[in-house]
């Protein structure tokens, strides 16, 4: 009966969401481009690419549009003239900024005391990084995410379906199941709305993150999972001498996940490693600094740093973030994922 109940509701939840979409349209799809004289067979091109809406043709450049096989740069201008009469890609004012982050969702982490320091949660439109040494709670916030991105608005969830890109090979779906039953959901439909891939080599990766615009245009997601960002660049690029190389194909990557938030309004969350700081200076006591850079510090909207507390417990610090103080936060690893720390 219970399972019943969990069916109906979602079907419910996923009736509203189409009312919503009907009001305030997230994106433009580039099949638009057709009623103002672009070829259908262009637009067949720009979808393999991996372009499905305007918002996203317009995240790219002409000379990378100009790369794509049989389109010319006469054609291009073209589709890019008419992109613009469909998307407003001019100033708008700091009202109509506001009216827009309207449509941030935020996603519960399942501790309260985390969704207190997050302002509410895991946002939308941005890139969450969450950044410690091993067995400081990353994946697991990201398990819990899984979930809890499932729930309906009205119970801080986002109501929409996750992608996970797994580098490591950290993903169990067998630690789904107790997280779902704690969130009163069924776990096989939880695991339905979950798409996986494991990616092995830094193009991998990328190549991934191509094909999710195809899948992101047509159903409704609301969070993507990178587990972790930099640990593929790490093994495909040793040494100083590959590390120009290194950082320019990662500032790639990011921006691609950039675009993806902004695209179709989903949450990005990606995990990061930390490399020991010996310059970290005599007074640190644990000097250790996250990897990626400089660049990977610019591509993050908000960066938390994750530590271990006593047994269970785990530390969350507001590393940067744009719009929230520099604050900590204590939760707990539970069986039904991440909750808040029992004294």
């Amino acid at each position: 009966m219970m399972h019943l109940k969990s069916e109906e509701m979602n079907q419910l939840q996923l009736v509203e969401r189409e009312d919503i979409e009907d009001e305030e349209e997230l994106f433009e799809a580039i099949d638009k481009l057709v009623s103002l004289g672009i070829n259908a067979g262009d637009i067949k091109k720009l979808q393999d690419a991996g372009i499905y809406t305007c918002n996203g043709l317009m995240m790219h450049t002409k000379k990378s549009l100009t790369g794509i096989k049989g389109l010319s740069e006469a054609k291009v201008d073209k589709i890019c003239e008419a992109a613009e009469k469909i998307v407003n890609y001019g100033y708008i004012t700091g009202s109509d900024v506001l009216m827009r982050r309207k449509s941030v969702i935020r996603i519960t982490t399942g501790s309260q005391a985390l969704d207190e320091l997050l302002g509410g949660g895991i946002e939308t439109l941005q890139i969450t990084e969450a950044f410690g040494e091993f067995r400081s709670g990353k994946t697991q916030l990201a398990h819990t995410l899984c979930v809890s991105t499932q729930l309906p608005l009205n119970m801080h969830g986002g109501n929409g379906k996750v992608a996970y890109i797994d580098t490591e090979g950290t993903f169990r779906p067998d630690r789904i199941v107790p997280i779902a039953e704690r969130f009163g959901m069924d776990a096989g439909a939880v695991l339905d709305n979950i798409i996986y891939a494991r990616a092995y080599t830094y193009e991998h990766q990328y190549n991934l993150l191509l094909g999710l615009a195809a899948k992101m245009s047509e159903e409704p997601f609301r969070l993507l999972i990178v587990d972790s960002v930099i640990a593929l660049f790490r093994v495909d690029f040793t040494g100083r001498g590959e590390l120009a190389e290194r950082q320019q194909k990662l500032s790639q990557m990011l921006s691609r996940l950039t675009k993806i938030a902004e695209e179709f309004n989903v949450a990005v969350y990606m995990t990061n490693q930390v490399i020991a700081d010996p310059g970290g200076g005599v007074f640190i006591s644990d000097p250790k600094k996250p990897a990626g850079g400089h660049v990977l510090a610019h591509a993050a909207t908000v960066r938390l740093m994750f530590r271990k507390g006593k047994g269970e417990q785990r530390v969350c610090k507001v590393f940067d973030a744009p719009n929230l103080p520099e604050a900590e936060a204590v939760f707990q690893i539970t069986p039904g994922g991440i909750a808040d720390a029992k004294d």
